[in-house]
Order: structure tokens, then sequence, then C-alpha cells
């Protein structure tokens, strides 16, 4: 039997057995979440998520993505000592742990029958934006950043009428990812996949009047070359390119975890985009603008945010400084 049909043979028998292996790996880690999950709902939400924390501030060090995280706090804040470092490294898996266990409590930490949560747990900054944009006939574009608990704006909008279809990315993990979206939809209204032909569906919304929201701090391959934090890396040009074919507002919006399981949701006025001698957006001096943001909210509460995601570095081609519109 030549090599080649021997490699082909190799490969046919394997391949069920990967396949097997790596759905089998990911039902026993989805059957896991769902045993803590279960230990979790036994207890209130409070005592839940600082047991959570407390728990990831002990795990996540041994994890291998604390490295990227303290490597990239360490380029970040190139001022700050070691133990500074290490100090936002574990503030970080805190607030990662926290976010995980809120789904668990997303219906007692949000009433979502009332403007805040009847414990007052959730205080909003722009509670009268959130109606104007509702009561407005045009079509609106909301960002924002993996900051605390990012997930709790969409809820925030739809509580004062405003409609936003969600952009997001689902784990890689299906049995988990499945969960989730069943939790977000629950509670968060319209939501819309990552995945090709989505910058599309997000124009079809919008050519409707309706609004849209999305992350933009994650690092996206062949994106516009930017910068964040003064290195080098890649950002998805969907945002500003939208922005700029229906002429529409864009609103910065975030959350900040605040002491006591307490929230700090905020919305923003229009965010002025940069415009070029034709008077359209600039797509890259935009995109670029949005970092910038991002980036000052993160120096604001640093341990907020997601350090290990490799959100750094460039791939692929140079890309044009003016791609085409979506």
């Amino acid at each position: 039997m030549s090599r080649s049909r021997l490699s082909r043979l190799r490969y046919t028998i394997m391949r069920p057995l990967v396949i097997w292996g790596g759905k089998a790996g990911d039902w026993l880690l989805a059957r896991a979440a769902m045993s803590v999950i279960w230990f979790l709902r036994k207890l209130p939400p409070d005592q839940a998520l600082d047991f959570a924390a407390r728990a990831a501030r002990r795990i996540g060090p041994w994890i291998g993505r604390h490295r990227t995280a303290v490597d990239n706090l360490r380029q970040a804040f190139p001022e700050k000592s070691e133990a500074e470092i290490e100090a936002l490294a574990l503030e970080m898996w805190d607030n990662m742990a926290r976010l995980a266990a809120e789904y668990v409590f997303l219906d007692q930490l949000f009433d979502s029958n009332a403007h805040l949560s009847e414990d007052g747990r959730i205080e909003i900054v722009g509670e009268d934006l959130f109606r104007r944009l509702a009561a407005e006939s045009k079509p609106h574009i909301l960002f924002t950043a993996h900051l605390g608990n990012f997930e709790l704006l969409p809820i925030a909008a739809a509580v004062h009428g405003l409609k936003v279809t969600a952009l997001f990315r689902p784990p890689n993990n299906p049995y988990i990812a499945d969960y989730i979206l069943s939790t977000r939809r629950s509670t968060m209204g319209e939501l819309l996949e990552t995945r090709v032909g989505a910058a599309f569906a997000l124009a079809g919304i919008l050519e409707k009047g309706g609004n849209v929201g999305a992350l933009v701090d994650q690092k996206f391959r062949n994106g516009i070359h930017t910068t964040f934090f003064g290195r080098p890396c890649e950002t998805n040009p969907v945002v500003p390119m939208l922005a700029r074919r229906f002429d529409c507002p864009l609103h910065p919006a975030r959350c900040v975890r605040l002491p006591g399981n307490r929230y700090r949701l905020e919305i923003h006025e229009e965010l002025k985009l940069p415009r070029g001698a034709d008077g359209e957006i600039d797509i890259a001096a935009s995109a670029q603008l949005l970092n910038d943001v991002v980036e000052d909210w993160v120096r604001e509460d640093p341990g907020q945010w997601m350090w290990f995601h490799k959100r750094w570095g460039l791939t692929g081609r140079k890309r044009r400084s003016r791609p085409r519109t979506a």
C-alpha cells in the first residue's frame, strides 16, 4: 500500500474517534459546568457570586491564559510593579467568575418589570437617553467592551423600551453555548451570532430602523491596523462601516462593577466620528477612535477587562485604510 493511501486510511479511521473524543470532552465539561451552576443556585446570589470569585482567584493563576494576562498587563502598564500586575490579574479572574455566575441570577439581579432592581443593586447613568433613543424612529448603534457585566446593557435597554439586536460570539463548547444562548434570549431580546454574513444581517436591521449593539474590543483577523495601549492590533471595521452607510448615531455604553455586587450601567450621547474631506465617516480613523474610548474605560478599571484575550498582533495581508462599505 502506498504511503498516500495509508495516510488516507489512517485519517478515515481516526477522524471519527477524534470527533467523538472532542464531543465527549465538550459534554463532560458542560456537565461539570451545570453541576457548578446547580450548586450556585442553592446559595443566595451574593454568597454565590462571592464564592465563585474566591475560587477563581485561587484557580486563575494555574490556568495557562494567566501568563498571557500578566504579559499583556506588563506591556500596558510598564510603570506598575509585579505585585500590582499580579493583583490586577487576580481582579480580572474575580470579575470573570462573577460574570459567569451572574448568568444564574440574571432575573434576580435585574427586575425586568422595573427601571432598577428592587434592592437598588443597579444604577443607570443616562436613563433618559435610553428612553429618548427608544422614541426615535431611526436606527442607532450601541457599542461596548468586555467590562464588568456587559450582558446587563441590552437588558437595561429593553427595560426602557429600546429594542437592540446584540451581536455575540458563542462559546466553542456547543453544550455550554446552548445554555448561555437560552439564558440570554430569555432576558436580552434579539441576538445575532457572529458568523459569516453577520454584517449583512446587521445592515438589514438598521435599514429597517432597528438598533444594534456590538462589542468592539476583540481581535479581528485581517481587520484594520490600529493601536490599543500603544501596541499594534487589528480591529473589526464593521461598526464604523455601518455607521457610515446608514449615517446613524453611535453611542458608547459600558458596565462598571461596583463594590458589594452592585453595578453602574452607562450610556452616553452620540460619539462624533471623524470624517474625511468628502464629508463621509473615515473608517480607519473611526476604528482607532473606538479603541481609544475602550482604552480609556479599561485604564479606569483595568481589573474588569479580559486581559487573557489575545488582542494584539497583526496577521494577514495589509488592509486598505478605507475599506468598502458593508
